[in-house]
């Protein structure tokens, strides 16, 4: 069975993106991007809501393969996956294995993992807010950026219990801490 894997890159207040919607301070240097790629190789497939899709289509382009070696080795990873978008106003995708659903459909996702060769991503705070209601998200990679910005888009839903299960820990040189967690179902 496949699990469904949530990854945020945060502020340490939580946020993924300030108040004016930049996550500039977010992005991973060379050492932690090599460490992003070496976990994101089992995914098989993505799942994102239109805005994050947007974001990440950026990996479809050539131009990305043409940047520092850990890029273009994301890239390739990226390419690689099937792309599941969640959209209702989203009229065509710009990347290749890439299909729209217009709503979240919790046993929808359900039997991807249940049917699923390989691990599923699940990138965005809106989305992941619907999976994490659903049960569905068994695992969160989150890493801490050394920064704090006062307010934004939270990486996590208000009003949300979970307990978790520490299973790694890295520091990184640039300041950046990763965690990875199980989702405990003991609660």
């Amino acid at each position: 069975m496949a699990k469904l894997i949530y990854s945020a890159l945060t502020s340490l207040d939580g946020y993924v993106a300030d108040e004016s919607g930049g996550f500039d301070w977010a992005a991973p240097d060379e050492a932690v991007h090599h460490f992003i790629n070496e976990m994101e190789r089992p995914i098989g497939t993505y799942l994102y809501g239109r805005r994050m899709y947007e974001v990440m289509a950026v990996w479809e382009s050539q131009a990305m393969s043409k940047g520092h070696p850990a890029a273009r080795e994301y890239a390739e990873i990226w390419r690689a996956a099937d792309k599941v978008v969640y959209s209702t106003t989203l009229g065509n995708v710009s990347s290749e294995r890439t299909r729209i659903q217009r709503t979240f459909d919790v046993e929808a996702v359900r039997q991807m993992k249940v049917s699923g060769p390989r691990d599923i991503s699940i990138g965005g705070p809106g989305l992941a807010a619907q999976a994490l209601a659903g049960g569905l998200v068994d695992e969160c990679h989150v890493f801490l950026a050394p920064i704090v910005v006062g307010g934004g888009t939270p990486a996590l839903p208000a009003k949300l219990l979970l307990k978790l299960e520490l299973l790694g820990e890295r520091s990184f040189d640039n300041g950046m801490v990763y965690v990875h967690y199980r989702v405990s179902s003991d609660f």
